[in-house]
């Protein structure tokens, strides 16, 4: 039985489409405000990254991380975030003793998640977001490059998420720039919504979200938003990632036009088994 996720779960679904489910981790130590103020500040800076300001749905996810507030630090950011219209994110808060056990269990999760699911149940680089948010606040649109379990602990938001590989939201090419990380902002207008599911979310349920699958989120009015979320790739996103950067070189280097990616698994495959030659004999010749 899951100590983790309750029974309406559904692997066959991981990776093909968005899906709403519950968490039992309602309560854990680890997410409180005040371990949380003591952890935050503990870890490497280049863990925690933060801004100050409502940010818009269409704004460059990623680059706006980039660029740390000048006028407030982390811990007074933590202090002031149900006021300040502050949006706190932490890669990697395992690396706190606090979280480890938090960490191992929702990695057991989706290696069994994967067995389910009749896939290797080899979880590659598994590791947790989470998201500390002031009421109100925006997570832009963007893609993962990973497979995502998002839970929420506190507060409310709602999650807009389209189905993977659709060319009407994500273009092929701005896909595979930004899963080479060329390009972080990808675009977006309020129409493209229309090819999208919102999911209504509040503490103790839980999203997946597919790999490379658009979205963006709005917390809710009234409480500072707490989530966290399980990112990883599989044997399966593994080949995408590598066939997406291939079709990136194959475009930038000699003007082709690739087949899109996710379409047709045995291509994707000879794409990715082609990269990893490619690389292989870059790195016997020093390039």
């Amino acid at each position: 039985m899951s100590t983790v996720f309750n029974d309406s779960f559904h692997p066959e679904w991981m990776d093909r489409k968005a899906f709403k489910f519950g968490h039992k981790l309602l309560g854990h130590p680890a997410l409180a405000l005040e371990n949380l103020a003591q952890v935050i500040p503990s870890l490497p800076s280049a863990n925690v990254m933060y801004s100050k300001g409502l940010l818009d749905t269409g704004a460059d996810f990623e680059g706006t991380f980039k660029k740390r507030p000048q006028d407030c630090s982390i811990e007074e950011t933590i202090e002031n975030i149900r006021t300040t219209d502050s949006y706190i994110m932490v890669r990697r808060p395992e690396d706190h003793p606090s979280f480890a056990d938090l960490h191992r269990a929702l990695e057991e999760e989706v290696a069994e998640a994967l067995r389910l699911r009749g896939l290797n149940p080899r979880v590659i680089d598994p590791h947790l977001y989470l998201f500390i948010a002031s009421p109100n606040s925006v997570t832009p649109f963007h893609i993962d490059r990973y497979s995502t379990f998002l839970m929420q602990f506190r507060g409310s938001k709602q999650v807009c998420v389209h189905p993977q590989w659709d060319e009407r939201v994500v273009t092929p090419e701005d896909t595979e720039a930004y899963v080479v990380f060329e390009r972080t902002k990808l675009p977006w207008s309020p129409d493209v919504d229309r090819f999208g599911t919102t999911f209504e979310f509040s503490p103790g349920e839980a999203l997946h979200i597919p790999f490379l699958a658009g979205h963006h989120v709005r917390n809710g009015p009234d409480d500072v938003s707490i989530s966290m979320s399980i990112i990883f790739n599989t044997e399966e996103s593994w080949v995408w990632r590598r066939a997406l950067t291939l079709n990136h070189l194959l475009r930038q280097r000699l003007g082709m036009q690739p087949s899109p990616v996710g379409h047709t698994p045995w291509l994707d495959t000879t794409k990715s088994n082609v990269l990893r030659v490619h690389d292989k004999v870059s790195h016997l010749l020093g390039r």
